[in-house]
């Protein structure tokens, strides 16, 4: 890019959390003046404190604040903002904001208002391109079908199919239906997730390809009707539609394919007049790469752009605004080398990957790559928002390079504070069809359940020395040298009383003395408000419950009661969260595996299942708040 300089000296960031970080960062390094904007759960947040200004829009809920386009624009007004970057995610594709802005003569870093109400539809758009020759996923729009209707058209259409909202993006609501019966309970969920997050439930269908790739073209226009593609990213490493790890350019798709995908997403953004950032989104079928079906257009900026930005050296949040000052795209596309990112998550993939919230005792980043975080130390993880906390980015000649150098950047990232995925995608980046690249949507479940591993000697030390110094304050090894000058990794311990742990499995682990004198790198260790103790190692982090000799003859006998009864009759919350769907009414008679409730946190949504057979009696009604291992419901039997 040839000039950063733009007319507007005022950017308002209607977002939070990294992507808000990163947005400011571009605009500290143009000059332009950053102002942010909050609720009441982010006053302290990071991108809050970086900005030059900012300003709160309202209380924790994201309805009630990110998602309120009149306090957004109030707060534009207020602090002299000429224009709006929306980031991604809440109001990124909002016509009512681009509308708002429009009438208050404000700059809305993003598309028209056409293009918006086109693309922003799912249904609408997948109509739209097919009649400009772009090919789509055979399905149909469901919005105003009753379900008897749509049961009839998905009968036509072919089973297994993907039931999907409308509006939004993300995966958020997206359901597999496998078979007619499952059919009206995904409906269901589905519209009641899209409803949640955002604001509407129609949904449209489509036939489930068995093994897709999903890959995105990250597509630029600007308001003089040219139209660019820089490049594709590889977007097929996903769980639940939702993406984990990304890279640029794809993993090894023949050529032939790479040039139709291009000129399919420039197709696409040329019929709609595309001005600004936008992803045109594919599905490949990974045993016939030859075809390609457009699924989406994604009218923003995405989450995965920083590993455009590293294979093409350009600044997309630079390029978007000064596009959306008017000037024209002066750029020729050029990639080399390869970008692997992957997204870090407080959740528990050892419990399904429930969202975890908590505040974060350390955040140590790797270096050498770049991170783009959400957090850190002394941040806190509130179950109100999405549970992505970092992005770890890693670059390379070659992609066995880059994802081995992710993996190294992964095993020197620590979290503690809240459960993360960090030990899973360093699996992830070790796995050999990863490495040989054959993908496809489906290879994480192949990974699944993910059990829990046991605590290293190492973590277990630390989490001694931790205990034996009192102190809440995080401990590196190094720090625990200096509290303990007799003490050293890979050396002698004085030997000392046994030390035994409770994991949050309920797993009562011990120190056995010959483990006293073990060398395992690099450990970092601190104490929760609870008294747990958070050790991590090697990317992977425990929490730990020190066990005098009172609490292990109370955990004993308690497992021993456990061991003689028969299933807990209490289905219990598997995270903090809110209660969002009753599936049973006082007293039915359920059989084990039966939905009871549903809570939602983080924009996820997760059932609690029946024990086992009986009556189920509720303890919990849609609205409550409920926190995670509490009773939700009791399923009794004669025996009980």
């Amino acid at each position: 890019m040839t000039s950063s300089t733009v007319s507007f000296d005022t950017v308002l960031v209607a977002n939070r959390g990294e992507i808000a970080r990163r947005i400011i960062r571009t605009l500290r390094a143009l000059g332009i003046r950053s102002v942010a904007v909050y609720s009441d759960a982010d006053a302290e947040a990071p991108h809050v404190r970086e900005a030059d200004d900012a300003v709160r829009i309202g209380p924790a809920p994201a309805a009630q604040s990110y998602l309120d386009i009149d306090a957004v624009v109030s707060a534009a007004r207020a602090s002299g903002a000429q224009a709006i970057h929306p980031g991604y995610g809440f109001l990124s594709e909002s016509v009512g904001l681009a509308e708002a802005c429009a009438e208050s003569g404000i700059v809305f870093i993003g598309p028209s208002v056409d293009a918006l109400q086109v693309m922003g539809d799912k249904a609408r758009a997948r109509e739209h391109v097919l009649r400009h020759g772009v090919p789509v996923v055979p399905g149909f729009d469901a919005k105003g079908l009753s379900d008897i209707e749509i049961a009839e058209e998905a009968g036509a259409v072919g089973y297994p199919l993907l039931v999907k909202p409308s509006a939004g993006g993300g995966g958020k609501g997206m359901e597999i239906v496998s078979e007619p019966a499952r059919l009206r309970g995904a409906l269901a969920s589905a519209r009641r997730v899209a409803a949640a997050a955002f604001g509407d439930d129609a949904l449209i269908l489509e036939r489930l390809i068995r093994r897709p790739r999903h890959i995105e073209v990250q597509v630029f226009g600007d308001a003089h009707a040219s139209v660019i593609a820089l490049g594709e990213r590889e977007c097929t490493l996903q769980r639940r539609h939702q993406k984990v790890v990304e890279e640029a350019p794809s993993a090894g798709i023949p050529t032939h394919t790479r040039e139709r995908l291009l000129a399919a997403a420039v197709l696409a953004a040329e019929s709609v007049s595309y001005v600004g950032a936008g992803t045109v989104e594919f599905l490949i079928d990974a045993d016939a790469p030859d075809e390609v079906y457009f699924i989406e257009m994604n009218t923003r900026l995405q989450v995965e752009h920083p590993v455009t930005e590293e294979v093409t050296g350009l600044d997309l949040v630079a390029l978007q605004l000064r596009v959306a000052d008017g000037q024209p795209l002066d750029v020729t596309p050029r990639v080399r080398g390869h970008a692997v990112e992957a997204r870090v998550y407080a959740e528990s993939p050892e419990r399904g990957f429930v969202p975890s919230t908590g505040r974060i005792l350390l955040f140590d980043p790797p270096p050498g790559v770049r991170v783009d975080s959400a957090i850190e130390t002394g941040s806190e993880v509130s179950g109100f928002y999405d549970p992505m906390i970092a992005k770890v980015v890693a670059f390379a000649d070659d992609r066995t390079t880059a994802l081995a150098r992710l993996d190294e950047a992964l095993a020197r990232t620590v979290v503690l504070g809240v459960e993360t995925n960090i030990a899973f995608l360093r699996a992830l980046c070790r796995d050999r069809r990863v490495i040989a690249g054959d993908l496809d949507t489906g290879l994480i479940e192949t990974l699944l359940p993910w059990e829990p591993g046991h605590p290293s000697p190492a973590q277990l030390i630390a989490a001694k020395k931790v205990a034996d110094t009192g102190t809440d304050e995080p401990l590196r090894t190094s720090a625990l040298w200096r509290q303990r000058p007799g003490w050293r990794l890979g050396a002698a311990a004085v030997p000392e009383a046994a030390f035994a742990v409770l994991t949050d499995d309920g797993e009562e682990v011990e120190l056995r003395e010959e483990e006293a004198s073990v060398g395992q790198g690099a450990v970092h260790a601190a104490v929760d408000a609870d008294g747990g103790i958070w050790a991590a190692e090697g990317g992977r982090t425990v929490r730990l419950r020190p066990l005098d000799r009172r609490r292990r003859m109370l955990h004993r006998l308690a497992q021993r009661e456990a061991g003689a009864a028969t299933t807990e009759p209490e289905g219990r919350a598997p995270m903090p969260g809110s209660v969002v769907a009753v599936h049973v009414a006082d007293g039915d008679l359920v059989a084990a595996g039966d939905p009871l409730v549903s809570i939602e946190a983080m924009k996820m949504e997760h059932q609690v299942l029946a024990p086992h057979d009986g009556a189920a009696h509720l303890l919990v009604a849609v609205g409550d708040q409920v926190r995670r291992d509490q009773p939700v419901a009791r399923v009794t039997t004669e025996e009980s």
